[in-house]
C-alpha cells in the first residue's frame, strides 16, 4: 500500500484552484468581489477573448501596501474576518483562497497603491512562481490582470467553452454584482468594445431596469417589505411580462448573488396561479437578513446559502410578492407601440366581396359604351343601379351589439373606459379617456372567478381530506420517507394524510378531496421529489392551485357568448376592483390598449 504523504504546495494550490477557478467567469467574480469589499466607488473590467486570454479589474478602493500584496498571495490570508466569528461575515469574500488559487493556474499581475502612499507596488506571479516584484506607477486603488488562464494546465484548458460562451458567463457575473451594488459605478469592455456602463449612486429600480430589461420600468412592480429583522426589496415583473426560461431571475442575499433552490421555489409559488407552468417570471429580489440567520460558507464559490429558518424565508417572499402583485390591480404588460402598430398595419388576405366596379364599367354595363355615350334621359336608371350596388357592398353588419348609451366624461375616466361593442363574440371594445381598450372577455372573467373562489374560501374547501376506502401503501427510499415524515403535519393541512409504514414506505390514509381521482402513488412520489428539491412541499400547493384555476376556467364566460352593453360594463368595473385582473390564470394579458396617439399615427395624423 502507498504511504501517506503531504502534497506539495503547488499541487495543493492547483487543487484549490479547481474549486474556486472553474472558468474565467469564476476568476472574474472573485476579483470584482474583492474590489467591492475594498470600498470602491468605480470598477472597470476589461476582457480579451471572453477572459480566456486576459481579465483585468481596476478599482479605486483602499489599495494594498507591498507587504499586504505578498500576504494576499498566501492561502487563507484575508482582511475580511476581523475575528473568528465566521457566522457573522458581512463581506462577499472571506476565504482568502482566490488570489493564490488564480496565481497558481495563470499569470497574475497585482498593482496597488493606498490613498496615502506616494507610489504603488507591483508583483507578478506566473503559475505559482514570483516573476516580478517592484515599484509601479498608478493612481490610488488596485489593478489586477489575469493572463494565460490554465496555460500550463492543458487538461483544464480544453474543458473551457468557446470565447463567446465564456464572455456571456463573465457578463452575467458583472451584471449581477452591478445590480447588487447600485452605489458603485461599473464599466465593462470586451475586446476593446464597451458592453456595459452604469453610473454610481443610482436608484435600485433604475439600476435593475437598466441591467435586466428596460421594459421592467413599465412592466414591473416595486417590492418593499419588512418582517422582523428581515427586509425584501427589488423589482418583480407583472405575470404577463414573462420568459420561457428562468435565466432572468436574479436573487440576492445580503448583497450576495445566489442560486438558491428555496428562493426559486418561493418565486414559483408566488406566481403559481398567474403563470403557465412553462413560463417564468422576470425579477430581481434583494433579501437582507441578520448574518447569523444564514450560512454562506456551504460552497467554495459562495453561490449557495443555507437558511436557519427556511419556512419563514419562503413565507416572507411569497407573501411580499403576492402583496405587491395584488397592488398592481388590473395592470397588464402591454405590447410595444411599434409592434402594435405593425399588427394593425397587416394587409387583409383577400377581400370578402368583389371590388367596386369602375365608373367606366358601370357606363358600359348600362349603355353598352363608354362614358361619352351618356344620355341624360337614362340618369335615373343609372342612379338606381349605383344605389343598388352600394346597398349590396356597403351593407350593414348582420349582427351588431346593441347601441351603447351616451357615455359621460366620468364614465370615460374609468381606467378601462366604457364598453362600445363586442367583436367576434369574444372581445369587448371600450373607449377610455386616453385610448381604445380591447378586453378578452373569457380571460378576464376567468381571473375574476378565481379571485371570487379564493375570497369565498374555496382554497380551504379544496384542502379538505377524503379518506381512502383502503389505505394505500407507497414504497419509497428511506430518505424520501424521512422527509415526508418530517412534513406530515404540514401535508395534513393540505388534505394529504400520511403515516410512516416501515423504513421504506408511507401509508396514505386520505388525499385532498379535489385530487381523489388522481394516482395516489404518483402524487406522493411527486411530493417527495419536491421536498428533496426545494425543502418544502410546493408541488402539492401548486396542484391544488391548478385545480382551483381549472374550476375558475369552467365557471367563466366563454368566448363566443354575446354580452349586453350593461354586462360588458359590469365586467370592466369588476376588473378595475379586482387585484391581478390584468392577467388570466395562465399569465396572458386580459386587455390591451391603443393610445390616442397611436390611433392618429395609423391615419397619418401624427
Amino acid at each position: 500500500m502507498p504511504t501517506i504523504r503531504r502534497l506539495p504546495e503547488h499541487l495543493v494550490n492547483r487543487i484549490a484552484a479547481g474549486e474556486v477557478v472553474e472558468r474565467p467567469a469564476s476568476a472574474l467574480k472573485e476579483l470584482v468581489e474583492n474590489a467591492i469589499d475594498a470600498g470602491s466607488t468605480q470598477i472597470t473590467v476589461r476582457l480579451a477573448s471572453g477572459g480566456l486570454d486576459m481579465i483585468e479589474v481596476t478599482d479605486d478602493g483602499c489599495g494594498m501596501r507591498p507587504e499586504e500584496i505578498a500576504l494576499a498571495l498566501e492561502r487563507h490570508a484575508t482582511s475580511k474576518l476581523p475575528d473568528e466569528a465566521i457566522e457573522l461575515v458581512a463581506t462577499l469574500g472571506f476565504r482568502g483562497e482566490a488570489l493564490p488559487s488564480i496565481g497558481s493556474v495563470a499569470r497574475l499581475t497585482i498593482e496597488s497603491r493606498p490613498h496615502d502612499a506616494a507610489e504603488g507596488w507591483k508583483r507578478v506571479v506566473d503559475h505559482g512562481a514570483v516573476a516580478t516584484d517592484g515599484p509601479a506607477a498608478l493612481p490610488p486603488g488596485t489593478r489586477i490582470r489575469v493572463e494565460d488562464l490554465f496555460g500550463k494546465v492543458p487538461v483544464r484548458r480544453k474543458f473551457l467553452r468557446s470565447a463567446r460562451s465564456e464572455y456571456a458567463a463573465c457578463l452575467d457575473v458583472v451584471r449581477r454584482l452591478a445590480m447588487a451594488r447600485p452605489d458603485i459605478g461599473f464599466v465593462m469592455e470586451h475586446d476593446g468594445r464597451r458592453v456595459l456602463a452604469v453610473q454610481p449612486r443610482e436608484e435600485l429600480a433604475a439600476r435593475v431596469a437598466r441591467l435586466v430589461a428596460r421594459e421592467l420600468a413599465e412592466e414591473g412592480v416595486l417590492i418593499e417589505a419588512e418582517r422582523g429583522a428581515s427586509r425584501l426589496t427589488g423589482v418583480a415583473g407583472l405575470p404577463t411580462y414573462n420568459r420561457g426560461v428562468a435565466d432572468h431571475q436574479y436573487l440576492f442575499v445580503n448583497g450576495r448573488p445566489v442560486k438558491d433552490r428555496l428562493l426559486v421555489g418561493a418565486v414559483r409559488g408566488a406566481y403559481s396561479d398567474m403563470l403557465a407552468r412553462d413560463r417564468h417570471a422576470v425579477l430581481a429580489l434583494f433579501l437582507e437578513i441578520p448574518p447569523e440567520d444564514v450560512d454562506v460558507n456551504v460552497h467554495p464559490a459562495k453561490t449557495e446559502v443555507r437558511f436557519r429558518d427556511p419556512a419563514f424565508i419562503r413565507g416572507f417572499l411569497v407573501g411580499a410578492l403576492r402583496h405587491a402583485l395584488e397592488g398592481a390591480g388590473q395592470r397588464s404588460a402591454q405590447p410595444a407601440a411599434a409592434a402594435a402598430m405593425n399588427m394593425w398595419r397587416i394587409e387583409p388576405v383577400a377581400p370578402a366581396t368583389p371590388p367596386a366596379p369602375s365608373l367606366g364599367s358601370l357606363f358600359a354595363r348600362e349603355y353598352g359604351g363608354s362614358p361619352s355615350g351618356y344620355q341624360p334621359s337614362r340618369l335615373s336608371e343609372t342612379g338606381a343601379a349605383w344605389r343598388a350596388y352600394e346597398a349590396d357592398v356597403m351593407a350593414q353588419p348582420s349582427a351588431r351589439a346593441e347601441p351603447a348609451a351616451e357615455a359621460s366624461e366620468e364614465d370615460l375616466r374609468h381606467p378601462l373606459g366604457v364598453a362600445r361593442g363586442q367583436v367576434a363574440g369574444t372581445y369587448i371594445v371600450a373607449e377610455a379617456e386616453d385610448g381604445l381598450v380591447i378586453v378578452d372577455q373569457h380571460a378576464a372573467h376567468e381571473r375574476l372567478v378565481l379571485e371570487r373562489l379564493k375570497a369565498a374560501g374555496a382554497e380551504e374547501a379544496m384542502n379538505r381530506s377524503q379518506a381512502l376506502l383502503l389505505p394505500e401503501v407507497v414504497e419509497l427510499d428511506e430518505t424520501a420517507c424521512d422527509a415526508l415524515e418530517d412534513k406530515i403535519a404540514d401535508l395534513a393541512r393540505h388534505g394529504l394524510v400520511l403515516e410512516r409504514f416501515g423504513p421504506a414506505a408511507m401509508l396514505v390514509r386520505a388525499v385532498p378531496s379535489v385530487l381523489s381521482k388522481s394516482d395516489v402513488g404518483a402524487l406522493v412520489r411527486d411530493v417527495a421529489d419536491d421536498l428533496a428539491r426545494n425543502g418544502d412541499a410546493l408541488l402539492l400547493g401548486e396542484k391544488l392551485d391548478l385545480v382551483l384555476a381549472t374550476m375558475a376556467c369552467h365557471g367563466s364566460v366563454r368566448a363566443g357568448r354575446s354580452l349586453s352593453v350593461a354586462e360588458m360594463n359590469a365586467l370592466l368595473r369588476e376588473m378595475e376592483r379586482t387585484p391581478r385582473s390584468g392577467q388570466c390564470n395562465h399569465g396572458r394579458p386580459t386587455w390591451v390598449k391603443l393610445a390616442h396617439g397611436d390611433i392618429e399615427k395609423l391615419f397619418g395624423r401624427k
